[in-house]
C-alpha cells in the first residue's frame, strides 16, 4: 500500500511540476512576485499530496519567526525546503550554486532571489553569501540556512559547518534552530504514511563568540531532532 500511495504522489508531484515549470515561464520577464506566487501554490500543491495521495501529514510545533529572521534548520529532505518555504512564507535560502544550474529549477531560484554559495570559494565565498543574505534581509525576508550544507539521514553524525556561524556574527541577528524529523518518512521514492514534526526553537541571541554559537545551534537542533526521531519511531 506504501508503494502505491507513494506512487500516486510521484505521478501528481511530477504532473504539477511540469505544468507550473511551463506555465510560469513567461513570468521570468515579469516581477518577482509572479514568480514566487507559482512557488507557493508549487509548495501548496506539494504539501496537499503528500496528505491526500501519501498519508503523509504535518506538525507545526514553537513560534514562526516574523519576516526577517535568521533560520538555522536541519536537512533531512526535500520536503525541508517546500515546507518551510511555505511556513516562513518565501524565505531566501543558501543553496549550493550547482542548483543553479537545474534547468527550471535554477531559472525560478534565481529569478526568486535565493541565494548562491560556493563551497570551494572560502573567504571570497563567505563574503558574497553575507552581502546577498544582508541586502535580502534589508528587504525584509526571512534568511534560511541548512547550516550541516547537505541532507543528512536519521541517525547520521552532524557536521555542522562555519559559515553559519560566520553568517550569524556578521549579521548580528538573533538566530532561530528548526528541528524535524521527515527523514523518517520521505526516504527517497517512497513517502511513509504518518506526520512530519517541525520544530521552531528557542532563538539564539546575538553577540555570541563563533565556537560558542556554532556549539548552542549543533546542541540546540540536534537534542531536539534526536527527541523527534526517537517519538517519530514509536
Amino acid at each position: 500500500m506504501t508503494l502505491l500511495r507513494s506512487l500516486l504522489f510521484f505521478v501528481w508531484f511530477a504532473l504539477v511540476s511540469a505544468v507550473l515549470n511551463i506555465g510560469f515561464l513567461p513570468a521570468l520577464l515579469l516581477p518577482r512576485a509572479v514568480v514566487l506566487t507559482g512557488c507557493r501554490w508549487w509548495c501548496g500543491l506539494t504539501l496537499w499530496g503528500l496528505k491526500i495521495f501519501a498519508g503523509l501529514d504535518y506538525e507545526v510545533r514553537g513560534k514562526i519567526p516574523a519576516h526577517g529572521a535568521l533560520v538555522a534548520a536541519k536537512h533531512m529532505s526535500m520536503w525541508d525546503t517546500v515546507a518551510l518555504f511555505r511556513l516562513l512564507d518565501a524565505p531566501a535560502v543558501i543553496l549550493k550554486r550547482e542548483l543553479f544550474s537545474i534547468p527550471f529549477y535554477g531559472w525560478y531560484v534565481k529569478k526568486i532571489g535565493m541565494i548562491a554559495i560556493d563551497r570551494d570559494g572560502k573567504a571570497s565565498a563567505l563574503r558574497a553569501m553575507a552581502a546577498a543574505s544582508r541586502e535580502a534581509m534589508a528587504e525584509g525576508r526571512t534568511l534560511l540556512i541548512f547550516p550541516e550544507g547537505t541532507r543528512k539521514k536519521p541517525g547520521d553524525a552532524a557536521d555542522y559547518k562555519p559559515g553559519v556561524a560566520a553568517l550569524y556574527g556578521q549579521l548580528e541577528k538573533e538566530c532561530v534552530p528548526v528541528a524535524l524529523n521527515s527523514g523518517l518518512f520521505w526516504t527517497g521514492f517512497i513517502k511513509k504514511p504518518g506526520t512530519i514534526v517541525i520544530e521552531f526553537l528557542k532563538p539564539i541571541a546575538p553577540g555570541l563568540k563563533s565556537r560558542d554559537f556554532l556549539a548552542a545551534l549543533q546542541d540546540s537542533i540536534e537534542t531536539t531532532t534526536a527527541g523527534l526521531l526517537a517519538a517519530g519511531r514509536r
